[in-house]
């Protein structure tokens, strides 16, 4: 089985990018990933110039991320981005608040992504949703998640698990892994720490079996596990995002 490879999700250091970018994308090469997941905005121009550092630093982008009301509004734009920033993986991050209301919702969420996947496939792009907690609320008895995956072709519309979410709704993180199988792109590798707080952990520091994780993915093929933590408490983002690194390398990911 391929080992999988580790990017850091820039949300981990997103304020040190905001007083300084180009030195903290520095800094994420430095303390060694090879890989980072972005967000994506629809300007070509900033991905051209974001494409440039990250070459010159050594850094391949593992996926990037764009809201799915631009992928609605010019899926092709965001190919056109995500084709300069060097990634075949397209992940929506979010699934608004009005869309998902019920059953029919999610599927109606089903329906739309499916197309988008298409639009995807056309132009050889992988496409994947990000899940929260939110997406584990039942309806009629039945969870949200399950609903909109049951609903949509999985050649279309994988899987990007984010293991801290899936823990956050009720679900226990590897089993879910398995039931999804093949259907998983990425990996988002988040830890959540013990206590009623649940609060983000640098991988390694929680309470998620990381080896677990890593052994399913590898099991299906998965290619990226994402490094990303939402709020850094006890450690600066760059060194929370070191230690994570270093904790899952010694797990075997590359």
């Amino acid at each position: 089985m391929a080992k999988i490879n580790v990017a850091l999700q820039l949300y981990t250091v997103r304020e040190p990018l905001k007083n300084d970018f180009a030195g903290t994308i520095q800094q994420v090469a430095k303390i060694g990933y090879r890989a980072i997941e972005a967000g994506a905005a629809g300007d070509l121009n900033k991905a051209k110039a974001d494409r440039k550092l990250y070459d010159d630093v050594g850094l391949k982008v593992s996926g990037c991320m764009p809201a799915i009301d631009l992928l609605e509004k010019d899926l092709g734009k965001v190919l056109d981005e995500a084709e300069i920033l060097g990634t075949k993986n397209v992940i929506v991050p979010w699934m608004p608040e009005e869309r998902r209301k019920d059953a029919a919702g999610w599927k109606a969420c089903a329906a739309t992504m499916e197309k988008l996947g298409a639009g995807c496939q056309n132009r050889g792009f992988e496409f994947a949703y990000h899940n929260h907690s939110f997406e584990f609320a039942k309806f009629d008895g039945k969870r949200g998640m399950d609903i909109f995956y049951e609903n949509c072709d999985p050649k279309l519309v994988r899987a990007e698990v984010d293991t801290y979410w899936v823990k956050h709704g009720g679900v226990d993180v590897v089993p879910y892994l398995r039931q999804l199988g093949k259907r998983i792109l990425i990996v988002h590798l988040k830890d959540m720490l013990a206590g009623p707080e649940r609060r983000f952990a640098a991988v390694g520091t929680g309470t998620i079996d990381f080896a677990g994780v890593l052994a399913a993915a590898e099991k299906y093929e998965v290619k990226w596990g994402v490094v990303e933590q939402d709020q850094c408490y006890d450690l600066p983002p760059i060194e929370a995002a070191k230690f994570s690194l270093e904790y899952l390398r010694k797990l075997g990911a590359e």
